[in-house]
This record gives structure tokens, sequence and C-alpha cells, in this order.
């Protein structure tokens, strides 16, 4: 797999003194998280002034044009969330490995399909070593760039940006993304510190030596720097590829959100203004959310979906023939998964089946 992985080293792994029963079932996504966590209550409408203009956008419609999929009447909504792991600026630098790797990619990648009516949400994780054909886009400076078959996913962001992301996942999927939403590097870790940390049930004993994660199995509760080791290592678990973490990020994202859910947000408006504020200085959207107001409206809107009833699924993917270290979108499984969500249908069993597991 790709050799740009290296994550801080968290402290001594300790056990929590009682377990707690493993959440099983669905999860649900950062982005749903950090769209939700901005529309709790009306608390923090009166910071609106001082966080607004933290928010970054991009204005994607403007950069595809009209060559993207048709917008079906019962279609729903589809979000693209990206974890950027982009080493810009000081603290970023600081951050997994950051004096080794150079420019940025997108760590983790997630199209999130809300239904007509709302009720219910499903994630669809795309791996970060899947093999994809980029198609021909426009960079911010306004030059084109060729198409190009058989380039990492994870790559594009790095090499085009942002809106060359979605035109790849638009291609590659026949889904229009509605949004789009991404937080960096540095910003995850510090919304995991000022919520005070996230308790995980670790899976399996984990000692991970590129990174320094070192964790016993069973309950822990990690701060923002262990955080980002424990949802970025692959080395420490399964077969040591892409593929092995990305139950580890579904994982924890659903416990980051009981915890945000938790705490008492409108009892403490200084802890809300810490959250709200690491939330939104690392945050980039489209245009049409790049806005504290936006962003609740949209949240309101979901408010009939349960977490409870949110599902993560693995894009379905198989080892290439020709780079074992690598994967493709597996077929008709792939297929069959994103024909559901076009048309806003129940997606068949057989369609969250991958044949690389990365176990």
């Amino acid at each position: 797999m790709s050799n740009d992985e290296t994550t801080p080293g968290p402290r001594a792994s300790r056990r929590a003194a009682k377990p707690r029963k493993r959440r099983r079932g669905l999860k649900i996504t950062l982005g749903v998280l950090l769209v939700l966590l901005l529309a709790t209550g009306g608390t923090l409408y009166w910071l609106y002034s001082q966080l607004d203009g933290n928010i970054k956008g991009v204005d994607i419609n403007k950069a595809l044009g009209e060559d993207r999929p048709e917008k079906l009447p019962t279609s729903g909504q589809n979000l693209l969330v990206l974890g950027s792991d982009s080493r810009a600026g000081a603290e970023n630098k600081e951050l997994g490995g950051g004096g080794f790797v150079g420019g940025a990619r997108s760590d983790t990648a997630m199209v999130v399909h809300i239904p007509e009516g709302r009720s219910k949400a499903v994630a669809v994780s795309i791996p970060r070593d899947t093999l994809v054909t980029r198609p021909e886009c426009v960079k911010d400076d306004g030059s084109t760039v060729a198409g190009k078959e058989r380039v990492m996913f994870n790559s594009v962001y790095a090499q085009v940006g942002p809106a060359c992301v979605v035109k790849t996942v638009e291609k590659m999927s026949g889904v229009r993304v509605d949004h789009y939403l991404e937080i960096n590097f540095a910003g995850f870790k510090d919304l995991v510190d000022a919520i005070g940390g996230v308790t995980v049930d670790v899976p399996q004993d984990i000692d991970d030596k590129a990174s320094g994660l070192s964790l016993t199995a069973g309950p822990q509760k990690l701060n923002g720097t262990e955080s980002l080791a424990y949802v970025r290592t692959r080395h420490g678990i399964g077969d040591g590829s892409d593929l092995g973490r990305i139950g580890l990020q579904q994982q924890f994202l659903m416990a980051l959100l009981s915890e945000v859910k938790s705490q008492d947000l409108l009892g403490s408006p200084t802890n809300s203004y810490k959250i709200a504020k690491s939330a939104t200085q690392s945050l980039t959207t489209d245009s049409g959310l790049a806005s504290l107001t936006s962003l609740a409206e949209f949240a309101r809107s979901m408010n009939g979906v349960d977490p409870a009833s949110m599902e993560t699924i693995m894009l379905p993917v198989a080892y290439d023939k020709i780079d074992p270290n690598r994967v493709i979108a597996s077929e008709p499984q792939s297929g069959q998964l994103w024909k559901a969500i076009r048309e806003d249908t129940t997606i068949p069993e057989e369609a969250k089946k991958s044949p690389a597991t990365g176990g």
C-alpha cells in the first residue's frame, strides 16, 4: 500500500476500569457529525459573527459545470465527506510525520446518502488506495489537467483539488454530489481535544511500530493525538492495508458522535464555543454550506435521521491483479451499490460484500 503513512506517537496504552459494551450496527460519518454539532439547539447562533468567517467555501458547481450526473427527483441528498491529511501550516506539519510527507491527501472519503424523507442514512467509504480513472479537471488557476487511468483515489485531491475529487466520485458512481465537506488533519485532533477525549472499545491489541501507537484491547479514552493515530493506523491491524483501518474509522466516528451528544452544550456556552471554533476553523464546504446559517439549516432538515439507523459500508473492492498493493472497485457489487444510491432504493446485501477485506 502507499507508504506515506506516519502518525504521531501516543502515550502508553491503558485499559479503562469499567468495560463498556461495544457499540455495534450502524454508524455515522464525521461530516454529518460536524453539521449536527453546529446546529445543536440555538446555542451557537449568538456566536455567528465570530464563527461564520472561519468556514472556507469551494464553488463546486462553477468548477464542474454541466457535465455531471442527473439529479433525480427522488434521489435524496448526497454529501461527499473528506478528511484531508494536509501538512500545510506549522501545526499540521507536527502531526503524522509531516516532515516526511509533502502535499496533501484525502485520507478519509465517504459518500453520505440521505434518502428522500431523511429518516435514515448510509455512508460509503472509498478506500484511499482504490485505483480510479481521474477525469479531465480544471484547477483553481484555470489550467486544465488531462484525465488519467489507474491513479490512486487519494492522489486526486493533492494533484488537482477538491472539485476534481467530486468529479471523480461522480464519474465512478454516477451519483450526483449535492454537498462537499472537508475537515483537515489538525482540526480533527483539535475537535477531539475540545470535547475532552473520546472513549473507544479497541477491538484488538494494537502495536504499530511505524506510528508508535500502542493500545490494549478494550475500552480506552483517547486524546486528539491518540485519536488521530487510531483512525490512521494501518500497520497495527488487519493485513496492514488501508482496508483494515476503515473499520476503526467507522467505529471511532460513532464514538465521537456519542461523546458530543453526551456533553451539556446548552449548559456550557464556553465549551460550546471551544468545540464550534475548532470545528469551523478546520472546515471547508461547498459554497452552498459555507456559512453557519446554511450548515444549521441543512442539519435541521435532517432532524428525522436517527443515528441508530445509519449504516456505513465500504465500497466493494478487489485486489488489483497488476499491483496487489492496490484495489479496484469490484463488480457487480460496486455497480449494484451505486445504482441503489442513485435511485434511492434498498441496497442489496450482496452489494455490501467486498472480496478484499483487509483482514
